[in-house]
């Protein structure tokens, strides 16, 4: 039977272990049965014989529970139960801290990192390209987020200066702690379970980490991501700590898993980079060969000059092994024509020159046949010696083959890492040991493409993650896209931070994003500007790049639940509760705050675009090109239902309270949605909620 009610919005964050039963039921349909439970309602349960049945001889794991391998420690179940909890809270819109609010698709999310995973889940489920997290190093020192958990979105907010009981703090840890190792797992691990729900099946997280929780994070993020999907751990030599007692240890890791590897392998997929350096030779080569034309002798003699002053650490310095060059650009001749191993094809190759066959390489030619041979002479790609005693070389030219895979082994020094970041800053050294963009837009570049990619950092600090995004796009006209998640973590009074008047770790990331804004849109007209006066009426305006970000601030739902229901309510709170009831809005909440936590409660990107429109005399809030309308007005009628079915959306959602008790109107738009919905496809309907 069809209900004369509307469905109702669900206010609640994704729900986790709902999620995974679905999945399994997917998988294993008959395994799930319908039992009473000791008050004999109907629920739903899971038969673990059948479900061991279906498994085969992997049921083994059912029976010798005891003795397996994995990793444990005190709270680990806590931390499970802490990721199916829902998110109580919402994300709150901060226009007079955003830049280009209205039209930019990047996100600043100003909050505690596991509430807010939690509330990104319907919205951002399987959409994220890539993660990259420097979580804290639990070096000894304090680090606020919690492990108790009694703490919760009251604790944040109380932390955050945002309830009436300022104060509260979260569990800190310290090296004299005896639950140092569990607390910092305690941290970690719900937040990388949510992590992986957000990313792409051809998604990566790249987690920064030190010596300290090396092992552990390798054996927990094994856990959540599956040993399988582990692909490579970097290794970033900072600097020499010339104070260390026995080694100087100076390099940090970045550990790489990918959602799931078995995808990059079935797709054929592989990972390449632009070798450093080539498009500097490229434009320096085209300098020469504008100033010397042919001379190859002469163009040569500047490029060796050139590679001369790369040091020998240089990144560049391999490319110096193309030392000669002509039309098609600097090249070496030298490349192995062997066939490895030995015991390869032995054919005649006649020398162009001499017409006599070629000496044979010991281990006998590399190509197969004497035709394929015939196919790389005639593309160039092998070059004779003087004579035919000389056996030949494989030719490479440098701007044929500008892509390589990325090394595991990078040097970045900490110390100009700061210099830059504090180049930012007017040289106000106000944030320490921040992460370089140069290396962020290294590892971000490889592991994404240009085009609207998301990448998420939910410890992000000074923001080095958004700053490489932005530039990385200004480079290639790209169109990536960022959020960034970090914890208001107050600058202490003493340091250069608080006395320039950044009283937040959050404060100084949005400011960060907004210098890097600044100085590329600066640089960018500059050279619109310089286009135009060299190629007046020629040159066209560069291709826009999205120079914005949003501001959201985690804070209290603006819908209070009704809990009328509750057995052990006292009479007061079932007063309460009644006019909650009647009213469950927060009176001070604004239409921005109530839409922007409907956008994420019905699964919608907070950076979708909303137009306001006028639909039957009221006002309708339509997002993502319609796909989803939202009235808030306290008044709803027939006309309105009859405006909103013509305008065909994906979703409806109104206030509950707008049919101000009329439950005939009400009534009557739930019978119209239905009808309509039967005579259409399934992806035509027309879901119609209320909040």
């Amino acid at each position: 039977m069809t209900s004369s009610q509307p469905e109702k919005l669900s206010l609640d964050s994704l729900d986790i272990a709902g999620d995974n039963r679905a999945k399994l039921k997917a998988l294993f349909p008959s395994v799930f049965a319908e039992t009473r439970n000791d008050e004999g309602e109907l629920v739903e349960s899971i038969d673990f014989e059948k479900l061991k049945a279906e498994l085969g001889s992997v049921s083994d794991v059912f029976e010798n529970r005891r003795e397996r391998y994995g990793m444990d420690w005190p709270g680990k179940k806590d931390c499970i139960k802490l990721v199916q909890q829902p998110a109580t809270g919402t994300l709150k819109p901060c226009r007079e801290a955003s830049v280009n609010f209205d039209s930019t698709e990047n996100l600043f999310i100003e909050g505690d990192n596991l509430e807010v995973l939690k509330l990104l889940q319907k919205s951002y489920y399987g959409k994220v390209k890539m993660i990259y997290i420097d979580p804290p190093y639990n070096t000894g020192k304090e680090f606020i987020y919690p492990d108790n958990y009694a703490e919760t979105l009251e604790t944040y907010l109380s932390y955050a200066g945002l309830a009436d009981d300022e104060g509260k703090k979260f569990s800190t840890n310290t090296a004299n702690d005896g639950r140092f190792h569990t607390k910092w797992l305690n941290m970690i691990h719900p937040r990388l379970y949510l992590a992986k729900n957000l990313l792409r099946e051809d998604g990566f997280i790249v987690v920064s980490i030190d010596d300290g929780e090396f092992n552990n994070l390798t054996s927990v993020i094994s856990e959540v991501f599956g040993e399988d999907n582990y692909v490579a751990n970097l290794v970033w030599d900072k600097n020499r700590k010339n104070d260390a007692k026995l080694f100087s240890v100076g390099h940090e890791y970045m550990l790489v898993y990918a959602k799931n590897k078995a995808f990059f392998a079935e797709n054929k997929i592989v990972l390449r980079a632009e070798k450093e350096g080539v498009q500097e030779v490229r434009d320096l080569f085209l300098a020469l060969r504008s100033e010397h034309g042919d001379n190859w002798n002469e163009v040569n003699k500047e490029l060796k000059k050139h590679y001369k002053t790369w040091d020998k650490d240089d990144p560049r310095k391999p490319l110096a092994r193309y030392n000669k060059v002509d039309e098609l650009g600097p090249y070496r001749d030298d490349g192995n024509i062997n066939w490895p191993g030995g015991g390869g094809p032995r054919y005649a190759v006649i020398h162009p020159t001499t017409k006599k066959p070629c000496a044979v390489p010991k281990s006998g030619w590399r190509y197969p046949s004497l035709e394929r041979m015939q196919e790389e002479i005639s593309k160039g790609r092998i070059v004779f010696g003087h004579d035919e005693k000389t056996v030949p070389g494989v030719r490479s030219n440098l701007f044929e083959a500008t892509k390589q895979v990325l090394k595991s082994v990078h040097f970045s020094y900490a110390q100009t890492a700061t210099n830059e970041f504090n180049k930012i800053f007017n040289g106000k050294r106000i944030f320490e040991n921040p992460k370089h963009y140069a290396d962020l837009e290294t590892i971000i570049d490889y592991l994404s493409s240009e085009n609207d990619d998301l990448i998420l950092d939910f410890f992000s600090g000074s923001c080095s993650t958004a700053d490489a995004v932005l530039r990385l796009n200004n480079e290639n006209n790209g169109s990536r896209k960022f959020i960034m998640i970090q914890l208001p973590e107050s600058c202490s009074k003493d340091s250069e931070a608080y006395k320039e008047n950044y009283q937040t770790v959050s404060d100084i990331g949005k400011e960060r994003i907004r210098r890097v804004i600044q100085s590329i849109s600066h640089e960018r007209r500059q050279l619109e500007k310089d286009s135009t006066t060299l190629l007046p009426g020629i040159a066209e305006p560069l291709p826009s790049i999205d120079l914005g970000f949003k501001v959201l601030k985690l804070d209290r739902s603006n819908f209070k639940p009704w809990n009328g229901s509750d057995p052990d309510a006292t009479e007061a709170e079932l007063a309460e509760q009644l006019a909650l009831h009647i009213d469950h809005i927060n009176p001070t909440a604004t239409q921005e705050d109530l839409l922007y936590e409907l956008l994420l409660k019905a699964g919608f990107m907070p950076t979708e675009k909303i137009e306001t429109h006028q639909l039957a005399d009221h006002t309708v809030y339509a997002i993502a090109d319609g796909a989803l309308l939202i009235c808030l007005e306290n008044e709803i009628t027939k006309d309105l239902i009859d405006a909103i079915v013509t305008a065909a959306p994906q979703q409806f959602l109104c206030l509950d309270k707008a049919f101000n008790g009329n439950d005939q109107l009400k009534a009557n738009a739930v019978q119209t949605f239905n009808t309509l919905n039967q005579n259409r496809d399934k992806d035509m309907s027309i879901i119609f909620k209320t909040i």
